[in-house]
């Protein structure tokens, strides 16, 4: 399959994909599992940074912003639940995004197309 075919594919699915999301947030929420941690915020920045790598590749800008809307939820999970606070998360997450943009700015990852 043609990267141009699995990008347009992809497209179609972010709908779909994000409306299946919300869905599994809401329920996440209604029965309670870990009760502290909003389900739709956390699912919701996952999901968007999977999306951003599905449907853009990987390139420059999405090998940063991916991954990093990822890592953002796993760390609200922990923040929500009660084992790290915000005083650890924020400059942690700082970091990071420096660490992904060093890393970007250092390995062989194609550069963004630009379209007309």
């Amino acid at each position: 399959m043609k990267v141009g075919m699995v990008a347009a594919t992809m497209k179609k699915l972010t709908i779909p994909i994000l409306v299946i999301t919300l869905g599994v947030a809401w329920l996440l929420s209604t029965l309670d599992v870990l009760h502290a941690v909003n389900w739709v915020w956390v699912l919701g920045l996952g999901v968007s940074g999977a999306l951003i790598l599905a449907v853009g590749g990987v390139t420059r800008s999405t090998f940063v912003f991916g991954p990093f809307l990822i890592i953002c939820s796993l760390f609200s999970i922990a923040r929500q639940s009660g084992r790290i606070s915000a005083n650890v998360e924020m400059p942690t997450l700082v970091i990071i995004f420096g660490l992904l943009s060093l890393l970007a700015a250092i390995l062989p990852i194609r550069e963004p197309s630009t379209k007309p």
